[in-house]
């Protein structure tokens, strides 16, 4: 195993993390700013506001996308799995 598939493995690790974890996560973010927009505007300082509608709606993007997420893991393991027999040989 040469340093070039090492680099291929990783580059397709960290995109397989990205694509995994960007739609939670902006989602996450845009209803942060939502809400920081809510409380600036009407003055209300609490803590907690926050926590309920970021976990409703990372659970709903996990529901909703939890499906494609879970194919997209499927088919990178099978990848890298099926990639051991021609990395063992070289």
């Amino acid at each position: 195993m040469d340093i070039g598939q090492i680099v291929v493995l990783m580059r397709g690790a960290v995109w397989q993390v990205f694509m995994l974890c960007s739609p939670v996560l902006g989602a996450a973010l845009l209803v942060g700013l939502i809400v920081a927009i809510f409380q600036a505007t009407t003055s209300i300082q609490e803590q907690t506001l926050t926590f309920l509608p970021k976990m409703l709606v990372i659970l709903g993007i996990i529901a909703l996308l939890g499906s494609w997420m879970l194919a997209s893991m499927r088919g990178y393991t099978i990848n890298l799995f099926s990639m051991i027999p021609a990395l063992a040989q070289s």
